[in-house]
C-alpha cells in the first residue's frame, strides 16, 4: 500500500496520504538589545577592524591591557551596561621592535604597549643545543618556545620573529620605539564605513570635534530614514542635531576612584546603557554605575534649560550621578513627530518594532508566504502576536487586535500594505500630589 504526504489530490496509487501541520502561530520574537559601538585611539590591538568584545570577556591579549587598566577606561564604561561592544581601533601606530644577534622580534601590533614587551633567550638546561625563547609583557611570561635556531620560532600573540641562523642569549631585551601615532578625521569616516554592515543599537563618539559630530549625525540619519536601520548615536553637547536618533550628553561624572570623565567620555556609558536598556525600560533617574558625583554640577535653572534644549544631563544625588531624564535631541515637534518622540524609551519601542518586523518578515515571510487571504492572515496574526508581546511587558498599551492592525493587498500583486496603531508606554517621571489637611 502506498503512503506519504500530498500537496494536491493527484495521487495515482491507492493508499493513505497524510499531512501533519501545526496550528499557525507567530514565529518571530522580540529582538535582543545590548550592542553598542565605539571608535577609539588605542595602544594595542588590530587596527581598522571592528572587534566584537563581549561583556566579561578577558581582553588582555586582544587589547593589550586588563579591562580595569586606565588605557581601556571607555571600553570598561561602555561594557558596564552593554552586552556586546563593537570596538574599532582608529590608529595603527608604530610597532616596537628589538634585534638580538640574528633575531628580530617585532610587536604584533603598533602602539606604546609594544614597549612593555621584552625577550629572554637562554640555553635550555636539558639540551645544550637548544634555547628557551620567552616573550614577557610587563615582566610576566606570555610565551615560551624551545628551539634549536631562529627558523624554529613561531609568532605568538605578542611578537613576530624574523631572521635566520643561530640564537644569541640575552637576560632581557626590551622592544623599543613603539608609538600610538595620530588619528585623523578620515579614520572616523573609515570606522563608519566598517561598522555599517554590523547590527548594533548605539554608537558613542567620545570626541568634541563638531565636524565629526555632524558627520556621525548624518550617518545615523541615513541609516534611520533611508535604510530603515534604527540606531542612535551619542554625542557630546550637540543639541543642534534636533533629531530622535541623536543623544547629546551635557556633562560628565566622577567615578568612585576619583577619575573624572568629561561629557565626551561619558558618551561611552550612555551608549552602553541605551543599548542595554530594554523596550520597556527608561534610564530616567537611573544611576551611572560606579559614579559618585557629576562634573560639572548645574543649578536648577541650568538643568531646566538643558532639558528644554534636548540634552541628556547627569545630576548629583546622595553620592550618585543620576540620569535626569532619558531624552534625545528632538525639540522641533511636528504633527508626525510629537513630543513623545523625544523620549528614548518611546524610541526604543518604535525602533524595536521596526527592526524586529524587518527581521521577522525577511526571515519568515518574504518569498515564502502567498499573497492571498490566507497568507495575509498569517502576517496579521504575526503582527498581533508581536504587539501583544509588547503589551504584555508594558512597552505599549491599549492595543486592540481587532481595530489596531490591518493587513491589505498592496498596489502590486506581490505587495502587502499594513497599518498599525500603537501607544507606547512611558515611565512615570512627574508626580503631582495634592494633600488636604483637615
Amino acid at each position: 500500500m502506498a503512503a506519504g504526504t500530498f500537496t494536491t489530490q493527484n495521487k495515482v496509487r491507492p493508499g493513505v496520504y497524510i499531512n501533519f501541520k501545526s496550528e499557525p502561530q507567530a514565529i518571530g520574537t522580540l529582538g535582543e538589545r545590548g550592542v553598542a559601538s565605539i571608535p577609539l585611539a588605542m595602544s594595542w590591538g588590530e587596527p581598522n577592524t571592528v572587534l566584537t568584545i563581549e561583556a566579561g570577556e578577558d581582553v588582555f591579549t586582544r587589547l593589550g591591557y586588563s579591562i580595569t587598566d586606565p588605557k581601556l577606561l571607555l571600553v570598561k564604561e561602555a561594557l558596564k551596561r552593554a552586552k556586546t561592544l563593537l570596538l574599532y581601533r582608529l590608529n595603527a601606530g608604530t610597532k616596537a621592535a628589538v634585534t638580538v644577534g640574528n633575531l628580530t622580534a617585532t610587536a604584533k601590533w603598533g602602539g606604546v604597549r609594544g614597549n612593555d614587551i621584552s625577550l629572554v633567550i637562554q640555553e635550555n638546561i636539558d639540551d645544550e643545543e637548544k634555547f628557551d625563547v620567552s616573550t614577557l609583557v610587563d615582566g610576566v611570561e606570555m610565551d615560551k618556545q624551545t628551539v634549536a635556531n631562529i627558523a624554529g620560532l613561531a609568532a605568538n600573540d605578542w611578537v613576530v620573529f624574523s631572521g635566520a641562523g643561530v640564537l644569541t642569549e640575552t637576560a632581557g631585551a626590551p622592544l623599543v620605539s613603539g608609538a600610538d601615532g595620530t588619528v585623523t578625521n578620515q579614520a572616523y569616516i573609515d570606522y563608519l564605513a566598517a561598522v555599517e554592515i554590523f547590527d548594533f543599537n548605539t554608537i558613542a563618539l567620545p570626541n568634541t570635534d563638531d565636524t565629526l559630530k555632524a558627520t556621525f549625525t548624518a550617518f545615523v540619519k541615513r541609516l534611520r530614514d533611508d535604510e530603515g536601520k534604527k540606531v542612535q548615536v551619542v554625542l557630546e553637547s550637540y543639541p543642534a542635531a534636533d533629531y530622535e536618533g541623536v543623544i547629546s550628553v551635557r556633562n560628565g561624572v566622577v567615578l568612585s576612584d576619583g577619575t573624572t570623565l568629561t561629557a565626551a567620555q561619558a558618551t561611552a556609558w550612555v551608549a552602553g546603557a541605551t543599548a542595554g536598556a530594554q523596550v520597556n525600560e527608561s534610564l530616567t533617574y537611573q544611576a551611572y554605575d560606579g559614579a559618585v558625583d557629576v562634573a560639572p554640577r548645574y543649578t536648577n535653572a541650568q538643568i531646566i534649560a538643558a532639558l528644554q534644549a534636548g540634552e541628556f544631563v547627569f545630576t548629583a544625588n546622595d553620592n550618585r550621578a543620576l540620569v535626569e531624564q532619558d531624552i534625545n535631541t528632538l525639540t522641533s515637534f511636528t504633527v508626525d513627530k510629537g513630543k513623545q518622540f523625544a523620549k528614548n524609551r518611546v524610541i526604543r519601542v518604535l525602533d524595536g518594532i521596526n527592526n524586529d518586523f524587518v527581521r521577522i518578515f525577511s526571515e519568515f515571510y518574504i518569498g515564502k508566504v502567498s499573497n492571498n487571504p490566507d497568507g495575509r492572515n498569517l502576517l496579521k496574526s504575526e503582527c498581533i502576536n508581536y504587539m501583544n508581546t509588547l503589551q504584555g511587558i508594558d512597552a505599549i498599551q491599549n492595543f486592540d487586535s481587532q481595530s489596531d492592525i490591518a493587513v491589505q493587498p498592496g498596489n502590486e500583486v506581490d505587495a502587502v500594505y499594513i497599518e498599525a496603531n500603537i501607544q507606547p508606554v512611558d515611565s512615570v517621571e512627574k508626580i503631582y500630589m495634592k494633600v488636604q489637611v483637615s
